[in-house]
């Protein structure tokens, strides 16, 4: 079984955690050749800025850090909808998966959530966040008195022993 991320997203939708354990280009099937040919000049004094096929996004990673647990978020908000709309308020929204990954989902009576991405064939991992939930996140974060209560502007979660003890738990289920 395979981990790639995981995701904290507090009650008022701001991802305040995100881990990733393997790079997306080692997940992400290589890119198609593209057939067509794109030609810019500049001049001494103006920079190039052309980001077309084939040329490196200049965003830093954080940005498009920021921008995956966005989408991510997006997608698991329509998705709960969208289950509690068909399905009545007794449903509930676990999982989904793609050809290329599964998005499993837990939240608690607080609307924290968590998110884990993993490969296709991985099981059912609701046990597993709530495992987190209650062994690592409440005992290292919400029992920690220096801890903020809330997140605000998306300053994420700072705790060194919550960071290890969550990548000491995923390591050992890979």
């Amino acid at each position: 079984m395979t981990i790639y991320s995981f995701y904290i997203f507090d009650r008022h939708t701001e991802c305040i955690y995100s881990k990733s354990w393997l790079h997306p280009s080692l997940t992400e099937p290589p890119p198609r050749p593209i057939s067509t040919t794109t030609t810019t000049t500049t001049t001494p004094s103006e920079p190039n800025t052309n980001t077309g096929p084939g040329r490196p996004d200049r965003r830093s990673r954080a940005a498009r850090a920021g921008d995956d647990a966005k989408l991510i978020f997006g997608t698991v908000f329509s998705l709960r909808n969208m289950v509690r709309k068909l399905g009545g308020e007794d449903d509930a929204f676990i999982s989904y998966r793609t050809g290329q990954y599964k998005l499993h989902y837990y939240e608690t009576a607080s609307s924290v959530r968590f998110v884990m991405l993993t490969d296709t064939a991985a099981p059912s991992m609701r046990n597993v966040l709530h495992q987190i939930y209650i062994n690592l996140w409440v005992e290292y974060v919400v029992k920690n008195p220096l801890a903020p209560v809330e997140h605000k502007g998306g300053a994420g979660v700072r705790n060194e022993l919550f960071e290890m003890g969550l990548d000491q738990f995923i390591r050992g289920l890979m």
